[in-house]
């Protein structure tokens, strides 16, 4: 019998509501918009007057004398309101952790939609493929199309708008039972097809299995669709935008949702083509090894000199979506079995590292240096593929300069915590000993990396 998990899932499903729907739609979501300005409002204030943090109980406690004093609010959910109440919470906690900026008022514009945390305020009829969702406090039951590629029992829902486009969307977290992914020993794969993959803006994934070297090329949908998109964004300038006291004509608004069609056109091709590329690379490895990436402060807004030049890298990167390849890929290989290894870049280098003799050269570092050629050894490769040849041969424990030891670099993988690593037997066992640990059952033997 085959062992299984229960994990999250999230799917979404496109919502079409006629007129009187969406008009009850479009008044909670400006209710809920309400109370989140209200929350922020009420903890700048006791900030201001009495230096003093409200807590997000303190705040869920007050809805009943909040929805006595506004009736308006007494007709929607209580759950769905307390959710709204931890948006904000959820906000400051990451302003407090430095993760992102204080949290400010929202327009009804940027606000997305309100969550149902539980199923006490909604039902949802499909089995996966279209069907329709009941809002119990609005009275509302609205068709819905989409499939799912998993589907079980729901759990939350959140109701989202995208005002550019006008379209509603109903996005559930699932609860679905999945085969449980076995590792070392108990695993079906034989740990013997390893990969270094390295992403890039020349191009998008170059791929060195100890052999051969592979290389995705860059399709650039931003760039490719970028001339369309300024000469959509170009009309709007003799239109009456908005801003503060003034509303945007029909005109702009027009012109701003074909221009919102257009990016939405190009995301989803990105997505398309980033899950079909990532599925291929996971079906034919069991072991990725990469470096970890800040893509975040890769495509930090660039000041001064280099600002023009440090913008099109930006838009480089984010046209490949290093991000969500990385976290692709990762996923991917490990519902099979296999290992993800992230290699520390600061540590290793691999970019400035000569593959076949460990010398670093700090002259390597520049983007424009797409050749290296090793005044120490003489070996010359392009820098894409000098980059995963360093990487495969740190993981197999054949890279000269360096040592043999995976932990004495800092390396770990996705599967097992940090402290535990130490090499790629130790990656995969450690994760399969703590599984075994919980359901009380023998350690199974270490593997062995071909």
């Amino acid at each position: 019998m085959t062992e299984t998990v229960l994990v999250i899932r999230r799917q979404t499903f496109r919502l079409y509501p006629n007129k009187t729907q969406e008009r009850a739609l479009l008044s909670a979501r400006r209710l809920h918009c309400y109370l989140y300005n209200a929350c922020v409002a009420h903890r700048r204030y006791e900030y201001r007057r009495n230096r003093r943090t409200v807590t997000y109980l303190e705040q869920q406690n007050l809805l009943p004398e909040f929805k006595q004093a506004w009736p308006e609010f007494a007709q929607l959910n209580s759950q769905s309101l307390q959710a709204t109440v931890k948006r904000v919470d959820f906000a400051y906690q990451r302003f407090f952790q430095g993760l992102s900026k204080k949290p400010k008022f929202k327009s009804i514009q940027r606000y997305s939609g309100w969550t149902y945390p539980s199923t006490s305020g909604w039902k949802v009829a499909s089995n996966g493929k279209h069907g329709s969702v009941t809002l119990n406090d609005l009275g509302l039951t609205l068709r819905m199309r989409g499939k799912a590629k998993e589907w079980g029992r729901p759990t939350t829902l959140t109701i989202v708008y995208k005002p550019t486009l006008r379209q509603w969307y109903a996005s559930f977290t699932v609860e679905v039972e999945v085969p449980r992914s076995k590792f070392g020993s108990w695993s079906d794969l034989k740990y013997e097809s390893i990969v270094a993959y390295d992403l890039g803006t020349e191009t998008a994934i170059t791929l060195y299995d100890g052999s051969e070297f592979y290389e995705v090329a860059n399709p650039r949908f931003t760039q490719r669709s970028e001339e369309k998109v300024r000469k959509v964004a170009k009309l709007k300038r003799r239109k009456r935008a908005p801003r503060k006291g003034v509303k945007a004509s029909r005109r702009w608004k027009k012109i701003n949702r074909l221009e919102a069609k257009l990016k939405a056109k190009v995301a989803r091709q990105r997505r398309d083509w980033q899950h079909k590329v990532t599925s291929e690379i996971a079906s034919r490895y069991d072991i990725g090894v990469t470096e970890k990436l800040n893509v975040k402060g890769m495509t930090h807004k660039a000041k001064g000199k280099g600002k023009k030049h440090k913008a099109g890298l930006n838009k480089s990167i984010l046209s490949v979506g290093f991000g969500t390849l990385n976290q692709m890929l990762t996923y991917k290989i490990e519902q099979k079995g296999g290992l993800v290894l992230f290699l520390p870049t600061q540590t290793l280098k691999p970019s400035q590292r000569c593959p076949k003799c460990g010398a670093v050269h700090k002259e390597w570092a520049e983007l424009s240096n797409r050749y290296h050629v090793c005044s120490a050894c003489g070996f010359a490769i392009p820098r894409d593929r000098g980059t995963v040849m360093v990487l495969y041969n740190v993981a197999t424990n054949q890279q000269p300069g360096l040592g043999t030891s995976l932990v004495s670099l800092g390396c770990f993988s996705s599967t097992s915590e940090t402290r535990y690593t130490g090499s790629m037997k130790q990656l995969g066992q450690r994760k399969r000993q703590k599984l075994c640990c919980q359901a009380g059952e023998e350690t199974p033997p270490a593997y062995a990396v071909g």
